[in-house]
């Protein structure tokens, strides 16, 4: 788990892949709708958000396929660990998502779990998928920054 303390919030989970397959146009931050154990188990990071999207539903906007392990100690009180789960967004901010989703080939994934004031926060991007020369052409532009990187600090 990392630590950014300048905006005092502590990263859970990062959905590496999403960066890799998407192309992010947008960001947003949302609340998360949890049980008490969901929250106990983020906190120990045992989340998962590799293949999770989000939907707006009825004006609702809700987070699937995000994998919450059951916490061992709550074992009554668990849930199902792939429920749907409510983001929590004010009207005005849904109405935006909806717009930028509207457009063909666009989606709503989450970049990052995090917790911010002690609340579990979610990074929500509106993203346009890329075709697989986009990913190849991105990938090559990554390793010749990193190449420019490696000759800079070694002269």
């Amino acid at each position: 788990m990392a630590r950014d303390s300048a905006e005092g919030k502590k990263t859970v989970a990062t959905n590496r892949r999403a960066r890799h397959e998407y192309d992010v146009l947008e960001r947003l931050e949302a609340g998360i709708a949890l049980s008490g154990p969901e929250v106990k188990s983020i906190r120990a990071g045992k989340v998962s958000i590799a293949g999770a999207f989000a939907r707006v539903d009825r004006g609702e906007v809700w987070l699937y396929d995000m994998h919450v392990s059951p916490y061992e100690a709550a074992s009554l009180w668990n849930t199902d660990p792939l429920r749907p789960r409510k983001l929590l967004l004010h009207r005005k901010e849904i109405r935006k998502l909806i717009g930028g989703v509207e457009e063909k080939g666009r989606t709503l994934v989450p970049l990052e779990i995090y917790f911010k004031r002690g609340r579990a926060k979610v990074e929500l991007a509106v993203a346009k998928g890329r075709k697989l020369h986009d990913k190849r052409n991105e990938l090559k532009k990554q390793e010749a920054k990193r190449e420019v990187e490696r000759a800079v600090r070694e002269a």
